[in-house]
């Protein structure tokens, strides 16, 4: 699995006109399940972002996770983040995982991170969405279960 973390003071994310997910300050988490991808991975990729230390603290220093301070998660499925351009400029998606297992997955890793007691909306599986966001800092993460980054 493969995840862009943004730290956000706030996002959304629009279907066909209505609001479907909304947070505050927190993360934007766009997830994609890569060919291969277990519960496993979900689990230790929801683990990662739970834990991420990336806010700030009283001192200006990154050391404090979402729970600290009382962020909200807003977690976008994006098979394309398994795009491929080593050959051309057309992306291929040979690497992601079928839709059936990817929105298992998906699913799997909300249920990890809302067990954790995080308060998480999330985009629509399969839909065109759009995510409007202000990233914090800016601040961006790459994860990746396969620990190829």
């Amino acid at each position: 699995m493969r995840a862009v973390v943004q730290r956000v003071s706030r996002a959304k994310v629009t279907v066909s006109d209505d609001v479907i997910g909304s947070i505050g300050p927190g993360l934007l988490v766009f997830l994609a399940v890569g060919n291969g991808d277990t519960p496993a991975d979900a689990a230790y990729l929801a683990e990662k972002v739970a834990g991420l230390r990336i806010f700030e603290n009283e001192d200006g220093k990154m050391s404090l996770s979402l729970a600290e301070i009382n962020g909200e998660l807003l977690v976008i499925s994006q098979f394309t983040l398994y795009g491929d351009l080593r050959r051309g400029k057309r992306p291929s998606f040979d690497a992601a995982a079928p839709p059936e297992l990817a929105e298992e997955l998906y699913e799997r890793l909300i249920e990890h991170l809302r067990a954790r007691n995080l308060p998480c909306q999330t985009g629509q599986f399969r839909a065109a969405m759009q995510v409007e966001l202000v990233n914090d800092g800016p601040v961006t993460i790459l994860l990746d279960s396969q620990k190829a980054f």
